[in-house]
């Protein structure tokens, strides 16, 4: 039985902005051990949030470049009139994605961040009147689940008119929000989307809202470590490099018998799970490689590490995007079971106990036989 040392790194979310309703991919990567004597401990490591930004619609730009672009007229903020009047701006909530989620709230807490700061950056004072299901508002705070295409972007996280001047309303106006993030990226779109409602545009302050980019986290999710597989589907792609083995055609068949053997279907482990070889790392969702130097703890004979999404902020993966096994001075009759022992960590076995019964407790023969027949 394998003497095993024990360390877990934890990489927390790392901010990463997005332009408008972009996508993010993994920023930040700690490295990790796992088994022992042969594999050494295990570990995970973390990676970035999952981010959307939000934008606004563009209502009746006051000037336009030659090439249709357009450009704010400059205000003086100091003595801009309020477009909306001098009552308290009327605002309904709408939860048209039918969450139930209590949404009221969240906009209460936007509209009172701009009744504190309207006058010092849109250049005169607003009240809201926060009535969630008013008959007659002035203006709506929909929730939706996708927002409308909105200047350009059709992955939005919100969107609201650009109201400089009275002449422009039209009530209600609408505000659209997007659901599923969380509470507090909540009412930062909310925030935004409301200050283009007071004519504030992408470049005004203040920068930490009206920005064009933004990193929003979503409702908390279960972490890789609680899900049953931590992965978006069971088709990988696999990039294998043993050059550094002592034998690389003999390491290359250990891959692939330990591929093989969970395409044809490996107790406890997803049913469906195929392989495709790819010929670049950076391609590749599964890199198992023989290591020339070694990324994994002292006397450790093989370590994994893995990758992902945390898209809810909270400092672990949620989901993982790629599966790192480092082989270190292995007997080429062994590398397929290092192989296989990291396979059904990224797969969700963290636990030996859960993992397929050729990676549970084996000696170091059985760790040398051909367990996958």
């Amino acid at each position: 039985m394998p003497n095993r040392s024990s360390g877990v790194a934890v990489a927390a979310g790392l901010a990463l902005l997005v332009v408008l309703a972009g996508c993010a991919s993994p920023v930040a990567e700690l490295p990790a051990t796992e088994p022992e004597s042969e594999p050494a401990t295990t570990t995970t490591v973390g990676a970035s949030p999952t981010t959307t930004g939000s934008t606004a619609r563009t209502a009746e730009p006051t000037a336009t470049t030659p090439s249709g672009t357009p450009t704010a007229t400059p205000t003086a903020v100091a003595d801009r009139r309020s477009p909306w009047g001098d009552e308290p701006i009327v605002v309904s909530v709408r939860d048209t994605a039918g969450t139930g989620r209590e949404w009221t709230p969240l906009v209460e807490e936007a509209t009172a961040y701009w009744e504190a700061s309207a006058e010092r950056f849109a250049g005169f004072p607003v009240d809201y009147a926060v009535r969630p299901d008013a008959s007659n508002p002035d203006l709506i705070v929909e929730f939706v689940d996708t927002v409308p295409v909105c200047e350009g972007a059709d992955d939005a996280a919100g969107c609201a008119p650009l109201i400089e001047d009275r002449r422009q309303i039209t009530r209600p106006e609408t505000v659209y929000v997007r659901t599923g993030f969380s509470d507090d990226s909540t009412v930062r779109i909310i925030e935004h989307e409301l200050g283009h409602t007071l004519g504030l545009r992408h470049d005004d302050a203040p920068q930490e809202i009206m920005a064009s980019r933004s990193v929003l986290y979503t409702e908390e999710r279960p972490n890789a470590t609680e899900r049953a597989f931590p992965w978006d589907d069971a088709d990988f792609t696999v990039y294998v490099d043993v050059a550094n083995a002592s034998d690389p055609a003999g390491a290359r068949e250990q891959v692939r018998h330990a591929l093989e053997y969970y395409e044809d279907d490996a107790p406890g482990m997803p049913t469906n799970i195929t392989f495709t070889r790819v010929d670049n790392a950076s391609d590749a969702e599964i890199v198992v490689r023989s290591a020339g130097t070694s990324p994994c703890g002292s006397g450790a004979a093989s370590c994994g590490e893995t990758r992902g999404w945390d898209p809810d902020g909270d400092g672990a993966i949620e989901t993982y995007s790629q599966l790192r096994v480092s082989l270190v001075d292995l007997d080429t009759d062994a590398v397929a079971w290092h192989t296989g022992y990291w396979l059904a960590y990224g797969f969700g076995a963290e636990e030996d106990a859960d993992k397929p019964p050729p990676f549970r407790d084996a000696d170091y023969d059985e760790r040398r036989s051909e367990w996958w027949t």
